[in-house]
């Protein structure tokens, strides 16, 4: 009951009510309620805040029904208005946003292996990127998984204005809801799955329905209250969609009140006429032997009070013991574990796993903390604790009565090759639009399942009840649990480049430095790297020796290729005959977990013909990128400024101001001095302004002449680039840009171009996706007194930290406008 009272609390302080405003009923009669609902739907779209999480939390809080989200992708090609993660890092900041989002509205997560690879307009396009037969294959895998009776797409599977993975989201659910009941669909995937036919797949549309609406279309309303917190759906709803921060929806909003109708329209399978559930057995009676559940539970129902929740636990246990007779099934197998979660909260029981060290070597030993509180009335016996990756336990055998607070401490030792801490689907390189994933058993899975699994096993009335845990770290995120830190398994050393890119002019020998952090003292330690054929590195290895918490450089001389080319150089160290290749990175954000990955250390070393002018250069960083850190690899000393440094004093020191990507959305900090850089220009500065989206502008006039941002972008990262304007010198001096800088590009040619703009500009070139006419705001360049205003919606943010030489010597040129 204590857990339950906890979660409420987190969840009322998490919508900034109090509890005295709520009408609060009994959280254990809704859980009761909750188990004798046997619905299930399945919500599909293409992206991390794609989802209802209006009907969503209506769904599942309200009605009670398994919800859960299978978002196609992670949100890997997105942008990000918190910081510089972009890419996978980015979609493993989404990942726990939306598990943050369903902790509050009540759903689950899925996800495909899909990449999202920024915006689509294509559908088609869309399946050609990602491996379509292997997305269908996940979309079926979920559906057997979780067996809804429902699936609900957020889009329509006809192609109209919308993003091309959405439709393809749409287009796959419905592919996949005829397949997944097909024995002869994806064999391979029923070795531990069986087949699965929903009843129906509807469209969850956008609008309301006519009145000559055709039949198996219809409305609902899902608004009301939380039964528990007296809060609303909506607010609930609000609160869950915020958690998308890094891509701005921060802002909680709620409280109206009145109907909240949501359309469907039927995409196959059997029509309803009222309800989603129409023709559904939602009863127990659906599951053989499952007619006296129902009656059992209806039973226990009818006589639980509240103020004395241990009173039902002996019907429980007898349920529990029925249960355990009726053929499992994925349902079946959810129900049990809701049925032991009840009898935990009735019996007022938690438990707790603490860890020292938070982080671990493979074969380290570890100091478990274990700590058991029963609120209840009811004695139970404390068995013992087990761990199942190393197959041993700790016996405790002690008994709980009313009160009771038992702590037990145990060092375990870690297998020697339990894997090191990484996301799944990042542990093997992608593939074009997918992720791989060697164990097919976690595809669908929104995260790692523990690294050190922890169960503790009670007897309660002659009944062993397990429950399951893991590791957490004992830090100040005491108060909200889900984001206290995971055990996490290390490599006793990490390894980092200085930069992740380094240019090189063909046949030219550079210093890299990687950099060695011990977690572990290393006595003898052996530093290589691996370089492609055509590339030279030297000395061939270097040893080093550190003690834990130590680190040092180690310097190489690596030569490129006398030819241009791109290789990928890689860091390698070898200790006590073992060898450990990764590097560090945290994922930290206020409201998620922080997430470790340890990906493979590489530096993308780029042989180029490369020149550029001027030397110093004013960085005003916007919502996050890298391309400051790329400006210096060109070999410009870059200074950053804030919105107070952009004074005509200040500013006359630098050749050129480069302006991040989504400066003017994300900062308020600039509008006072941003007239400054106007000035600066005319007495023969350069400014370089990247990307910014046209809603939400906190600055009126971007240039000193007409210019009008709009949503135009050209999505296909390989259209043809027309020069309109071959002599301007942008495209001549000092690197001679030709139709080949344009190979190679990742992702977009480039997003959010202006389309309106006043004579002063010069259209650099045009590009356009197929089927739509040319767009020609991707560069504009000015001439503005005796220097350059430029504005540019090419994707240079994702180019330069790729490492694409192109985009290093354009880039080059724009910023060297107006220097000798």
């Amino acid at each position: 009951m204590k857990r339950i009272l906890f979660v409420v609390a987190t969840l009322l302080a998490a919508l900034r009510i109090q509890a005295a405003d709520t009408e609060a009923g009994s959280p254990i009669a809704l859980e009761l309620q909750h188990f004798r609902q046997m619905g299930s739907v399945l919500y599909i779209a293409a992206h991390p805040d794609d989802e209802n999480t209006q009907l969503i939390t209506y769904l599942a809080r309200g009605r009670g029904y398994r919800t859960a989200y299978l978002s196609i992708t992670r949100g890997d090609g997105g942008q990000n208005v918190l910081g510089p993660e972009f890419g996978a890092k980015l979609g493993v900041a989404r990942t726990q946003e939306l598990l943050a989002a369903r902790r509050l509205d009540g759903g689950r997560q899925f996800f495909t292996r899909a990449i999202d690879f920024g915006f689509s307009k294509d559908y088609q396009e869309t399946l050609k990127v990602w491996d379509r037969d292997q997305v269908l294959s996940d979309v079926v895998r979920v559906i057997r998984t979780f067996r809804p009776d429902v699936i609900v797409t957020r889009f329509s599977t006809t192609p109209g204005g919308t993003h091309g993975h959405h439709t393809a989201s749409a287009v796959l659910a419905l592919e996949a809801f005829k397949l997944a009941g097909d024995p002869k669909a994806y064999p391979e995937q029923l070795r531990e799955l069986k087949p699965w036919q929903p009843k129906r797949i509807l469209w969850n549309a956008w609008g309301g329905l006519g009145n000559n609406a055709p039949p198996g279309d219809f409305k609902i309303d899902v608004s009301g209250k939380d039964p528990v917190l007296g809060v609303s759906f909506l607010d609930l709803a609000s609160q869950s969609r915020s958690q998308h921060k890094t891509q701005g929806f921060g802002a909680y909003s709620g409280q109206s009140s009145g109907p909240r109708w949501e359309s469907f329209k039927l995409l196959a399978g059997e029509p309803a006429q009222n309800d989603l559930m129409d023709g559904v057995d939602l009863t127990w009676s659906r599951v053989a032997g499952g007619a006296e559940i129902g009656k059992r539970i209806d039973a226990i129902v009818a006589k639980f009070n509240p103020s004395a929740a241990e009173g039902i636990i002996p019907d429980l246990l007898s349920l529990r013991s029925r249960l355990a007779g009726v053929p499992t099934d994925p349902v079946v197998e959810d129900k049990r574990k809701q049925l032991d979660q009840l009898i935990q909260h009735c019996l007022g029981l938690t438990v707790e796993t603490a860890v020292t060290p938070g982080e671990a070597t493979p074969g380290e030993k570890i100091t478990l903390t274990h700590t058991v509180r029963l609120t209840g009335a009811l004695p139970i016996k404390w068995k013992a604790v087990s761990y199942p990756l190393i197959k041993h336990g700790l016996r405790v055998g002690a008994m709980l009565a009313q009160g009771a607070e038992l702590v037990r401490e145990t060092a375990q030792v870690l297998p020697g090759n339990i894997p090191l801490t990484q996301p799944y689907w990042l542990r093997q390189d992608a593939a074009v639009g997918m992720f791989r994933v060697a164990d097919q058993s976690l595809i669908g899975v929104p995260e790692n399942p523990p690294a050190f699994p922890v169960e503790y096993i009670f007897e309660v009335n002659g009944q062993f009840l397990t429950l399951a845990d893991e590791p957490r770290q004992s830090d100040a995120k005491a108060d909200q649990p889900e984001l206290r830190s995971k055990l996490a398994i290390i490599a006793p050393v990490s390894l980092q480049f200085a930069s992740s890119v380094k240019l090189f002019a063909p046949g030219e020998t550079k210093d890299a430095e990687v950099e060695i952090l011990a977690a572990r003292p290393v006595a003898d330690g052996i530093l290589r790297l691996e370089v492609p054929a055509s590339w030279k590195v030297a000395p061939g290895e270097s040893k080093f020796r550190l003690t834990a918490g130590e680190k040092t450089r180690i310097r190489f001389a690596i030569t490129a290729p006398a030819d241009a080319g791109v290789g990928q150089i890689g860091a390698v160290a070898s200790i006590s005959g073992k060898k450990y290749d990764t590097d560090r990175f945290e994922v930290h954000y206020a409201h998620i977990p922080t997430q470790l990955l340890q990906s493979p250390a590489r530096l993308k070393a780029v042989s180029l013909n490369l020149q550029k002018r001027g030397q110093r250069i004013g960085y005003i960083m916007g919502a996050g990128d890298d391309v400051l850190d790329c400006l210096r690899q060109i070999g410009y000393d870059v200074t950053l400024l804030d919105g107070a440094e952009l004074t005509p004093e200040r500013l006359r020191g630098f050749d050129a101001i480069v302006v991040g990507v989504r400066a003017l959305n994300t900062r308020s900090d600039l509008s006072e001095n941003w007239k400054n850089l106007f000035g600066y220009a005319e007495q023969g500065g350069t400014v370089v302004v990247q990307y910014n989206n046209p809603n939400n502008l906190k600055i009126d006039k971007i240039a000193p002449f007409d210019l009008k941002i709009s949503s135009e972008r050209v999505t296909d990262e390989n259209a043809k680039m027309t020069i309109l304007a071959p002599q301007n010198p942008v495209l001549n001096a000092p690197n001679k840009i030709s139709a080949a800088d344009f190979e190679g590009w990742v992702q977009e040619r480039g997003l959010y171009f202006p389309n309106q703009w006043g004579k002063e500009f010069t259209p650099i070139f045009a590009s356009n996706d197929t089927g739509e006419p040319p767009r020609e705001g991707g560069l504009l360049v000015a001439r503005c007194g005796k220097g350059y205003f430029a504005y540019t919606g090419l994707a240079f943010f994702r180019q330069l930290p790729a490492g694409v030489p192109g985009a290093y010597r354009l880039f080059a040129n724009i910023v060297s406008l107006g220097k000798e």
